[in-house]
């Protein structure tokens, strides 16, 4: 299969345009996750607090531990969240860089056609 550098030139634009709409899902991506990480950190510090000043059924006061597994218990639905926040802010990121080595590729390869067409 021959390449001509016009095929090159029209992917290596199409790569930018890419790149371009995978940073803006990336952004958004990373708003979305430090928006919902900043909700989940302030429930669960509410959570601890509250049960900072009630006792267990055996009259003693909760430990740690307790209180932590408690306040997880009680905001289950944000560490979800949480949680496949962060997994789209990772494969955003990979996209990105999927993209970006593609870029190298396409260079790569424009470079080579270049080379040949010389000699």
């Amino acid at each position: 299969m021959t390449v001509t550098p016009q095929q090159i030139e029209k992917r290596l634009y199409d790569l930018s345009q890419e790149i371009d709409s995978s940073n803006e899902e990336l952004f958004a991506a990373e708003h979305s996750y430090n928006k919902i990480k900043a909700e989940y950190e302030i429930a669960m510090a509410r959570t601890r607090m509250a049960l900072s000043s009630k006792s267990s059924p055996t009259g003693k006061n909760y430990t740690v531990g307790e209180r932590e597994d408690m306040a997880l218990l009680e905001n289950q639905d944000l560490h979800l969240r949480l949680g496949i926040a962060e997994a789209q802010v990772k494969a955003a990121r990979a996209n990105v860089s999927r993209i970006r080595t593609q870029v190298d590729i396409a260079r790569s390869i424009g470079t080579s056609v270049r080379t040949s067409m010389e000699l």
